[in-house]
């Protein structure tokens, strides 16, 4: 991905443990890289296809003066959201500031936190089998609109489905939808988590009846097994329920473990179940 490089951005700031610090203040140095896709700005020579550097300067000589932290960490962080959030065109940032002079009684130069934050695409699937099940489903995709640093970008349609594992219950309406997002893989579990809670789900039986069930299926093309957590989704490929909502939006979305798109993963699937 392509560069723009801001160095040694200088920016008097109100930030620190110490009270004195948030009081007299001191100053900052800023380092910022901001990764893009620079080609169309540099086949049409038009500022508008670009990043405007001395824009996003201002804005984060704006963002430090008006807003106080007492860590670097908390600072660089809410930084690189605001920018990632409100800049057009940036992908991805990292971003470090420097504290020169740092009060610890021991002479030091500068001490500095540096930190990579970027969009991340993951696909979440959806389910209900009880009560108004097309409700659950259009409220789950409206809450997830409404979460900060995340942006709903595709939603399939809704299709109704036989039950899965236990088969003695209501058919399923099922669906997915494409996220970009900010949260890491972890943070987007406890918001569907939160979702699932506000609609009343029950965790009583494994594949059993449920008002909402939000699964993420991709996380961009990370591979990740932990107890409570496993992306791609374990089962994804053997469930067309999954497959053939998320082949509408995401036909070439290719799996990270087996290489197979998702097309040719419901081609498979739907030649075993013939």
């Amino acid at each position: 991905m392509d560069k723009i490089k801001i160095r040694n951005l200088e920016i008097f700031a109100h930030h620190g443990v110490f009270p004195e610090e948030n009081v007299l203040g001191q100053k900052f140095i800023i380092n910022a890289t901001l990764y893009t896709d620079l080609r169309n700005a540099g086949k049409t020579d038009e500022l508008t296809a670009s990043i405007h550097y001395g824009e996003i300067c201002l804005q984060m000589e704006h963002f430090l003066t008006t807003h106080t932290f007492k860590l670097l960490e908390r600072a660089a962080e809410s930084l690189a959201e605001t920018l990632l959030m409100n800049v057009s065109h940036l992908e991805k940032i990292k971003l470090e500031i420097k504290k020169p002079w740092a009060p610890i009684g021991l002479s030091l130069e500068t001490v500095s936190v540096e930190i990579e934050r970027s969009w991340h695409t993951a696909y979440i699937a959806l389910g209900s089998n009880i009560g108004n099940k097309e409700q659950f489903l259009g409220q789950a995709i409206e809450s997830l609109k409404n979460v900060p640093l995340c942006n709903v970008s595709a939603v399939s349609s809704f299709l109704t489905t036989k039950p899965y594992g236990v088969t003695d219950q209501d058919d399923f309406l099922n669906g997915c939808l494409k996220l970009r997002t900010l949260l890491s893989p972890r943070e987007l579990l406890d918001v569907l988590h939160g979702i699932e809670q506000d609609a009343g789900r029950e965790r009583k039986l494994r594949w059993g009846p449920r008002t909402l069930d939000l699964d993420i299926i991709f996380y961009d093309d990370l591979i990740l097994e932990a107890d409570d957590l496993c992306i791609p989704h374990v089962d994804m490929h053997r469930r067309s329920f999954v497959l053939e909502p998320l082949h509408e939006i995401a036909p070439y979305k290719r799996h990270p473990c087996n290489k197979k798109t998702v097309r040719e993963m419901l081609e498979e699937l739907c030649s075993e179940e013939i």
